[in-house]
């Protein structure tokens, strides 16, 4: 099995040649867990710039009426937040602590621990596959397809890491969110630019 990695092909031709690895990519070990590593911060990251920006515009134009991603952690839901963070350590404990077997012994948690018949149909660690994980089916297609849409899923990925960073630096700057900025800069393109975060009121 080769593993699929084109956040870090560049490297492998350029080790034997440089004598700075900061990201320990000469070992092979640490290359596998930085591949794996990227592409789940990329995962979560696309559905955090989706759930920044899109509840968020909605509001704007009046379609929702929810509060802002910077202000969620405020407000009261069903129980306490000591019983939503254990609830989150179980789930997403038990998920990551299968991804983590899989990273170890590839293919080791294919079959589902409750309905044994249900296997996912992956053979690369980080795209399992099956119904839950491909429901389009877009892993099954050419080997080159395949290689074009994970292409597009890392460099989207990345992409939303920016995205969510600069999110985050807006609304540190400015109190508001990206959208709330936008519609600022175009009403008033002249004076609501990121240079008047930094000028003195």
């Amino acid at each position: 099995m080769v593993m699929f990695r084109p956040q870090f092909s560049f490297l492998e031709s350029s080790l034997k040649c440089c004598n700075i690895d900061c990201l320990t990519a000469s070992d092979p070990e640490s290359l596998r867990w930085n591949v794996q590593s990227e592409l789940v911060h990329c995962r979560w990251a696309m559905l955090g710039a989706a759930g920044i920006f899109i509840p968020e515009l909605l509001t704007k134009i009046g379609i929702l009426n929810t509060p802002s991603w910077y202000t969620a952690g405020e407000l009261e839901y069903f129980t306490d937040t000591t019983t939503l963070f254990i609830i989150e350590l179980i789930l997403i404990g038990w998920a990551e602590g299968r991804r983590w077997a899989d990273i170890i012994k590839p293919g080791s948690v294919n079959t589902d621990p409750i309905f044994p018949n249900n296997k996912l149909t992956g053979t690369d660690v980080g795209y399992p596959g099956g119904l839950w994980f491909d429901p389009l089916g877009w892993g099954s297609g050419s080997p080159e397809k395949i290689k074009e849409l994970r292409t597009k899923e890392i460099k989207n990925g990345r992409l939303a890491m920016l995205a969510v960073m600069g999110a985050w630096f807006q609304h540190i700057y400015t109190g508001t969110g990206p959208i709330d900025n936008l519609f600022a800069h175009l009403a008033d393109p002249g004076h609501a630019t990121v240079f008047a975060a930094f000028t003195p009121k």
